[in-house]
């Protein structure tokens, strides 16, 4: 029997299961880290620092006790690792036997990487990790012609092919650079390393994405997984027929959902909270499921030649009430400790301003002081009438 959720309900299933708002959290502040991490499966690693790095955000958005040292520690303590999502992410120690699908279709030649593997390399590098410890590609001679691209020094491809089929971990990095390291020593001695096998492997995707997302369809679940979609269809057959999933219609779409996760619905949404959303959030990942769920229609614009953005460089989605209300281009001014609000553009649909002003006042105070600023600037609204209404609401904020 398939279920049928309004649009909203979807949509609270969606926050609630993605822990947004987040509840409040007992306990040491690094164990609700590691909890988030733990139950959305991975964090997106980003290289963009118009503001605090994207993996940062995201954990920050669910642990209001995050810090920046969290990451650090986890991987230090072998709990959380660096593999691959449907990006480069950190993901859960506990979870680690399934990214040997993905390593051990690159080392069969099964899975295409970005560039040719060079055998003669990648030997002489592993020698060297073996038997000098950690390096980092700086540590390589490159002798070749030198470009600006970071693929183009040889070591570098060597040992990222390393890594990407599981001879080689990362157990930190110095200045957001990759340190290497040979898997058997970096790896907890009580791992579970055996390989699950094709159907193992697609439940865990299902299970796994269904639990930190509320609901989804195939297509969402195998996501950028490539070879993994007939996998997926085949299992979720099975399982809605042995009625561990159920089918699930909202929107007009189809769905599936963990039975225990319709529960959810039970409990309140934080609606009166505001959160800065990075672009590179789990929520926000799939760009077609939000403006399907929420419709929202977006893309992030620092990929876009500078004439032709519409909202910004690094546009914030910003989600207040249970829905996905603005969008709010920042970027930090490090030495001045200034955040500059480039662009701040409501939805059409907004109509409770003075409501939103308010709980974004409310939320910008820990979002400055996350960002290590203690002052902002607002340069320019949509609708232009909205600014002077926001700028006397911020004109009153403390740090």
């Amino acid at each position: 029997m398939t279920e049928t959720l309004s649009l909203q309900q979807a949509r609270k299933l969606v926050l609630l299961s993605q822990r947004l708002p987040p509840a409040k959290q007992a306990g040491r502040a690094i164990a609700a880290t590691l909890s988030a991490i733990e139950h959305l499966g991975y964090i997106q690693i980003d290289t963009i620092t118009a503001i605090r790095r994207a993996h940062h955000h995201t954990l920050w958005n669910r642990n209001p006790r995050y810090k920046t040292s969290h990451l650090n520690q986890l991987v230090a303590d072998k709990q959380v690792f660096e593999y691959w999502a449907h990006a480069a992410a950190y993901l859960p120690m506990r979870d680690y036997r399934y990214s040997l699908p993905r390593k051990q279709a690159i080392a069969n030649g099964d899975l295409n990487h970005w560039y040719e593997r060079d055998e003669r390399l990648m030997n002489s590098v592993l020698d060297r990790i073996a038997s000098e410890g950690p390096l980092m590609a700086k540590d390589f001679e490159h002798a070749g012609k030198k470009t600006a691209e970071w693929t183009s020094k040889p070591a570098k491809r060597a040992l990222e092919y390393l890594f990407m089929q599981g001879e080689l971990m990362v157990p930190c990095r110095v200045n957001f650079h990759k340190v290497y390291d040979l898997t058997e020593r970096v790896l907890p001695e009580d791992t579970d390393t055996t390989v699950p096998n094709p159907e193992e492997y697609a439940r865990f995707l299902i299970v796994r994405y269904l639990r930190a997302n509320g609901l989804g369809k195939s297509a969402e679940i195998a996501y950028l997984l490539k070879n993994t979609k007939p996998l997926v269809w085949a299992a979720l057959q099975e399982m809605v027929s042995s009625k561990e999933l159920l089918p699930i219609r909202a929107g007009g779409s189809g769905y599936y959902a963990l039975p225990a996760s319709l529960d959810l619905l039970s409990r309140p949404l934080a609606r009166s909270k505001l959160k800065i959303l990075s672009p590179f959030d789990n929520l926000l990942i799939q760009r077609n499921r939000m403006q399907v769920l929420f419709g929202f229609d977006y893309l992030v614009e620092c990929y876009v030649p500078e004439a032709k953005r519409q909202y910004g460089y690094f546009s914030l989605p910003v989600l207040w009430d249970g829905k996905l209300v603005a969008r709010m281009d920042c970027k930090t001014e490090r030495k001045k400790s200034l955040l500059h609000i480039h662009h701040l553009a409501l939805e059409p649909r907004l109509r409770k301003i003075d409501a939103f002003s308010l709980a974004l006042h409310k939320e910008l105070a820990p979002f400055l002081q996350f960002n290590n600023c203690n002052h902002l600037r607002l340069h320019r609204t949509t609708p232009a009438n909205l600014k002077p209404v926001l700028q006397t609401v911020l004109d009153s904020l403390t740090i």
